[in-house]
Order: structure tokens, then sequence, then C-alpha cells
């Protein structure tokens, strides 16, 4: 049912933890279902040095959001920016149609740590005008 690649960033995930001085730190999910991600960029000149998560949910969702910080790494904000929930499900080669909502958590939690991002820096980033990072997305 689970990809070797989804089980090995479940049982191995990357980039666990907090970043104590991060430029953007994102939490989407809902607790009444039980998938929680917060997501901690550390950015400088554009570029997201670091990334980690600490997610409360299921295998799913803990793969999704190892995966989606192994993606943004290294990059721009704007290529950041274009990782989206069907990027994280190939990464991981393929979820479960019912756990696709945890690709989409990832793809919410990356967005909200830019949007805090940008909100404490006063930065504009392009993709981020109508993201609402309160959105339900089961």
């Amino acid at each position: 049912m689970y990809s070797e690649k989804v089980m090995d960033h479940f049982l191995n995930p990357r980039n666990v933890g907090e970043i104590e001085d991060a430029d953007g730190i994102g939490q989407v999910g809902n607790p009444r279902c039980g998938d929680i991600m917060k997501m901690y960029l550390k950015i400088e000149n554009g570029v997201i040095v670091d990334a980690k998560f600490k997610t409360f949910g299921c295998g799913s969702a803990i793969a999704s959001s190892s995966m989606a910080t192994e993606l943004i790494k290294g990059k721009t904000i704007e290529e950041a920016m274009e990782v989206t929930n069907k990027a994280v499900a190939e990464a991981l080669d393929g979820l479960p149609p019912i756990k696709m909502h945890c690709s989409v958590l990832a793809e919410q939690a990356i967005k909200s740590a830019l949007l805090d991002y940008s909100k404490k820096n006063n930065v504009y980033i392009k993709g981020l005008e109508d993201f609402d990072p309160t959105e339900d997305v089961h």
C-alpha cells in the first residue's frame, strides 16, 4: 500500500525538529482529524538554507513533511512556492488516494512558513496573495 520511499521517510524522517531563530514558521492542520504540521524555515538572501518540521499525524503526514523539507532546502523562495502537493506525492513514489491530503498539508505548511516570513520581513511573495493557512484540506 505504501511505497518504499514513504516507509523510509516515515521510519527515518529527515529534518525533524525546530529552528530556534527561524525566519518563517508555519502551522497547518486540523486537531480534530489529528494531522498537524509545523514547519520552520531559515532563509538567507532569498534562499532556504534550512528547513525543519514537527508533525503530529499518521505515517503519510510524517513522510510528506520529511520529503517537503528535502524538496525545498537549498531552493529559492520562488522555487519553494512551486512545490505542489503532487510534487511531494510524486517524490514519495505516490500516496494512497485516502492519504493525498497529507501532501496537501505539506504544501500548505511550506506556504504558511513563507507567509510568516513575508509578514515579518515585509517581503512580497508572488502566489501568497490568496493563501489561507486555516483552510481545511479534509
